[in-house]
């Protein structure tokens, strides 16, 4: 088996019904198998799977138990020898599948890839980042990100300096898709299920730097990707948001895990 998309869904069963068709009829030369992981069973996703697509593998949490552990199951499940970590909310476009396990074959030395991603309208969506800073998370969250300080830092953090119009080195990519070498994700230890939402992605790049193995940007890789940033905003109150709350302690975790220094 050459890959194995590891689909994650909570309260997203059209989207993830409509991720697993577009696998499903995507024109590729590789083997692949789908595994959807459930973080909301009993909506009926199990029985649209059953129906319509008798070959998906499914798995059911029980719970929502968070994205890092639910992408972990779906690996522990996963037979291919390449791992596709897919949001519900991907569409892939052809080829992308092929460029990004063939480029993981022909450059060991790098770890983790991701595609170019789209807006629905075609616009080109940031997906490529530079390591956070101590104040990037206020920066990104507060009326602070409108000062001369705070434009400068966010341009840094978001690679406004580099054209990414090749393959490209990064820190790290956004979650939404990732593929790694199974045997990769599995040595350097899989997604740290301390996360339980957001910064798992951020802290698996950096933990894969670590071990050695690098984090390329393939722009020559394209999918859709339906974005919103729920925890974003624009003023303090938006502690009182849960999914803010969240964040924040994610973010927390992280400097914890790895110090406030930005170099590896």
């Amino acid at each position: 088996m050459d890959v194995s998309i590891i689909i994650v869904n909570y309260h997203s069963e059209g989207l993830a019904r409509e991720c697993v068709k577009e696998f499903t009829h995507l024109h590729t030369s590789l083997s692949q198998e789908i595994i959807v992981v459930d973080n909301s069973p009993g909506r009926g996703l199990e029985t649209i799977l059953q129906e319509r697509f008798p070959a998906v593998h499914y798995i059911s949490m029980g719970r929502n138990v968070g994205l890092s552990r639910a992408n972990n199951a779906g690996a522990r499940r996963a037979s291919g020898d390449h791992i596709l970590i897919c949001n519900p909310d991907v569409t892939p476009h052809a080829g992308s599948l092929d460029t990004m396990v063939g480029y993981l074959r022909s450059h060991p030395d790098v770890g983790i890839v991701g595609p170019r991603l789209h807006n629905p309208d075609g616009a080109i969506q940031q997906s490529y980042y530079r390591f956070y800073r101590l104040l990037t998370p206020m920066y990104r969250r507060t009326i602070f990100a409108r000062t001369w300080l705070g434009k400068r830092h966010l341009q840094h953090f978001l690679m406004r300096d580099v054209s990414l119009d090749i393959p490209t080195s990064v820190d790290w990519l956004l979650g939404a898709v990732l593929c790694v070498r199974r045997k990769d994700y599995e040595d350097v230890g899989m997604m740290d299920e301390k996360f339980f939402l957001y910064m798992e992605d951020v802290d698996l790049c950096r933990t894969f730097w670590k071990s050695g193995k690098a984090v390329h940007y393939l722009p020559n890789a394209t999918m859709t990707h339906l974005y919103h940033r729920e925890s974003a905003g624009g003023g303090i109150l938006d502690i009182f948001k849960s999914i803010t709350r969240i964040h924040i302690m994610s973010s927390i975790k992280y400097f914890f895990k790895h110090g406030i220094n930005t170099s590896l």
